[in-house]
This record gives structure tokens, sequence and C-alpha cells, in this order.
């Protein structure tokens, strides 16, 4: 069973298998594409988080008791549910985010695919036995954490929630969600979705608000026993301050700045495909978007070309028209990113291909690629989050690696060469955490994915993702008569 957010209706947090409403004035939640307010959901506060964080706590001594398979068994037919009502999903995630709807439509597949591959992990978690000699028994156990916080971002809203609370409930947890205040409604449906099947009430609450109130009440909490946030570095420091407090854990994803280095002898019409496509997809607005292209000199102008030309045929428009690119996800967004576009040019940087005209009302920027873009400039290291590309030539493979490390972030890093072992090389020389050859945006949901320096700590997707929502235990027996002390018994350190 699943609740449609009513137009203009005002929602409430879902809080141990009920609805409950604001004790203050609701917020608006906006389409971008037409800068409308399509909905309200509730400013949520720490009374909220704290009625949130007790139900998933009794609902984690339910879970606990609950056998793997049965666990694996109940995220499959959540799985099963996502999927019958995709569309109704993905065109909420359209309204709410502006994305393009085939977009949206992917992603929402993505969650079936988290749901259904951390289903199958459920029952294949398992300690080891460790042989300590005659006599004795040595084991781990892996336990879950308990409950478990997830603050997610605006940018891919049900996609991100589904990346960790799958595996924190495969683990068998609970979850408090708090979505983006801007982007919040499939979260609020998703957890409509959780309670129609047969688990325990609380298994995933949902509290809506802002990340000054809600968001800092969730990571300060006691009662969590992690803590996933993808977001913004400044934000993310603020989160891990936060959580500090009460040493919990915490899985970062805190943004990139992404090159994609492209080698004289790739192949430039595929290139040309890969490069747009990956500082364009959901408008720029990826963690991982390729917003840096380092390129050989003697290809650069030809393949600048290229990409030039298939930016000529791409479409804007607002989502549910499935454009290429819909709009920025809000007003201030938009003029963060047009901001950096004057920027380029103050830098020096050559704005190039013609700029078009753009929709109307939404939040909406038109692809901009700079040349002549040097590492010091500010579009050549900053993330940017909009679908701006710069442009840097580099002469040798020691200097594409320079040019690609010139940066705080580390998160992805795309490859493009015939020569799989430059290819390779590189991949080994580069300081990221995600490195794709030949093909931009690749992987699934059991590759691991995750960033080094400012891009974050931890990793998500895969099997490790699954480390973040377990604690292990180890036991230690005799099985049988002493026969000589142990060595602590001895005096020595413990």
């Amino acid at each position: 069973m699943t609740a449609t957010l009513a137009h203009g209706a005002a929602a409430e947090h879902r809080i141990g298998g009920q609805r409950v409403p604001s004790r203050h004035e609701p917020l608006p939640v906006e389409d971008p594409s037409t800068a409308t307010t399509i909905a309200h959901v509730p400013r949520g506060d720490a009374r909220d988080v704290d009625l949130a964080v007790s139900a998933a706590r009794a609902a984690a001594r339910r879970t606990r008791v609950t056998t793997p398979a049965e666990r694996g068994r109940l995220l499959r037919s959540l799985a099963a549910a996502l999927d019958a009502d995709l569309e109704g999903f993905a065109r909420l995630e359209t309204g709410d985010t502006g994305k393009p709807l085939s977009l949206a439509r992917s992603e929402i597949a993505g969650c079936v695919g988290y749901l259904d591959y951390y289903g199958g992990a459920a029952d294949k978690l398992h300690g080891e036995t460790i042989p300590i000699g005659p006599g004795s028994l040595a084991y781990t156990v892996r336990e879950p954490v308990g409950v478990t916080a997830h603050i997610v971002p605006w940018n891919a809203p049900l996609s991100m929630l589904c990346r960790s609370v799958a595996p924190a409930l495969a683990a068998g947890n609970t979850a408090v969600v708090k979505p983006a205040e801007q982007t919040p409604l499939t979260a609020l449906r998703f957890a409509d979705l959780v309670e129609g099947l047969d688990l325990p009430p609380g298994t995933v609450n949902v509290v809506t608000g802002l990340g000054a109130e809600a968001g800092a009440a969730l990571a300060a909490h006691p009662g969590i026993g992690s803590l996933t946030f993808t977001g913004s570095v400044a934000t993310g420091r603020a989160v891990l301050r936060a959580a500090a407090e009460h040493i919990t854990p915490v899985v970062t994803e805190l943004g990139g700045k992404s090159p994609q280095i492209v080698f004289a002898d790739a192949d430039l019409d595929d290139v040309a495909r890969q490069v747009v496509t990956g500082f364009t997809a959901n408008s720029g607005q990826y963690c991982d978007a390729g917003s840096r292209l380092l390129v050989a000199r003697t290809a650069h102008d030809e393949l600048v070309e290229r990409i030039v030309a298939r930016l000529a045929s791409l479409t804007l428009g607002a989502g549910i028209e499935d454009p290429d690119l819909g709009p920025m996800v809000s007003a201030e967004h938009r003029r963060r990113v047009s901001d950096y576009v004057a920027l380029g040019a103050r830098e020096g940087a050559t704005e190039v291909g013609r700029r078009r005209a753009l929709p109307g009302p939404g939040h909406f920027v038109a692809p901009v690629v700079f040349t002549g873009v040097t590492p010091e400039m500010r579009i050549a290291r900053e993330e940017i989050f909009g679908p701006v590309l710069a442009v840097l030539g580099f002469d040798d493979e020691e200097h594409a690696v320079a040019l690609a490390d010139a940066t705080d972030y580390g998160l992805g890093v795309g490859i493009h060469t015939r020569d799989i072992d430059r290819a390779l090389r590189v991949a080994d020389r580069v300081d990221a955490g995600y490195v794709m050859i030949n093909e931009y945006f690749a992987g699934s949901p059991a590759v691991p994915f995750g960033g080094t320096k400012l891009s974050g700590t931890g990793r998500e997707r895969g099997l490790v993702a699954l480390d973040s929502y377990l604690k292990n235990k180890t036991v230690v027996a005799r099985v049988g008569p002493a026969t000589q002390p142990h060595a602590t018994q001895q005096g020595e350190p413990s």
C-alpha cells in the first residue's frame, strides 16, 4: 500500500508506523521545473527526532530476533513492491527534483536493485573462528548496531536513501531518515511502502525538516548506532563534530571534482559522448560528475569540437517532458551555478559554444564548456554541482596524473585510452576512490563506492558497505580442563 501526496497537501512525519503532524509551520516543497509549490511537509525538530529514534529502538528489539533468511525475504518483498510502483515513484521524484522522467525511472530501478542485492546478502553475514590453541575456542559474531541514521541529499533522493538503508536493514537494524528539505516526498512514500509489509512498525522512520534543526538533532542523538551522511563538505564537518560527542561511527560522501582523462589514442567520438554524459547527467548535480576534462593537447581541439556539437543537440525542459537536462533543484542553487559561470569568465577562461535560450519559469542553466582553464582557477578546483565543464590540456601521462590530483577531492576518475596498460597504470597512481576506464558512471550495487581526501570516509555499495551497520563481538572460551595459565594470567597486558 502506498499513499499519494496530493498537490498542495500537508504531509506528516512517518514515525513508528504512524503519521505525526508538524508542531510548526510546514515547509513548502517546490517543483523546480515550474518554480511552484506542489506539497508541504513538517518542519521537524529535536523532539520529532527523539520520537523517531525511540520508535526505531523499539522496532530494533523485534528485528533482532528475526532470522537472517526472513530479513532477506522481506527486503526482496520490498524490492518487488517498489518495482510494482516504479512509475508512481519516478513521477513523484521528477516533480520533486525536476530531473528528466527517464532518469528518475532509472534511479528508482536502481533502488530496486539495492533492495534485491542486500536482500540476498542478509543471510550471508557471519563471523569466523580463530585457532588459538588446544582447549580454547575463539570466535567472532557480527551484530547489528541497532538504530541507523541516514541524512539524505537532494540530488538523487530515493536512490541515496536505498543505498544506505538497504544494507542497514539487511544487517538487522532499523532506520531513521532525514531527507533533504528540498526533496522529501519519495522518502515519505517509501516509508508508507515499508509499513505495508510484514515489518515491525518503526523499521523505517522519516522525519522531514531543515538540516540545521532536524538533521543536526539526528546527527547528535545518543540513541543511534551509526550515521550515514551525503552532502557538502561544510555540512559534513558539522555532522562529524555532532556525531563525535557520542563517538558515533559515520560514513560520509562529500562530493568531488572528478576528472575524465583522455589520451590521444582514445575513440574521440565515444569519449565525447561519455564526457557530455559525465557532466550533464542530472544537470551536473551528481557528486561524481565528470566536471573536469583533462585531454592530451594533440586531441584537445578535435574533442572539444565534438563535445560542443553534442551539446547543441541537447534539450532542456521540465522533467516530466523527459528532456536531456532538467532544472537546478532551486533558485538558490541556480544562482550559485550561474555565479561560477561568471567567475570562470572573470578568471580568464573561454566559454565555447553558443549559449541557448532557457525555458521558463523554472531554475534552468544551460551546459557550459570552458577552455583555457588553468589548475589554480576556482572553476578547476571547486565543486560547482551544475553542468559546467572545465577543460585542461596535458603533455604526458605524468602531467595528466598531476592535474587529476590537483584538487582537494578524490571521488571519481574516468580514464579513456585504447592502451590498457596505460589505463591500469594511471588507475593505480591517481588518488581517488572510484576509477572508471572507457566508460563513465559504470558500476552496480555490488561495486563499492566512495572517495578520498575531502570526498569523504567509508564506502557504500557492495558487501563492504555492510560493515558500517554491524559491530563485531569476540568470544573466547576455555573448553576442557585447564592445562596452563592464559597469557593474561601471567601478567602480560590484555
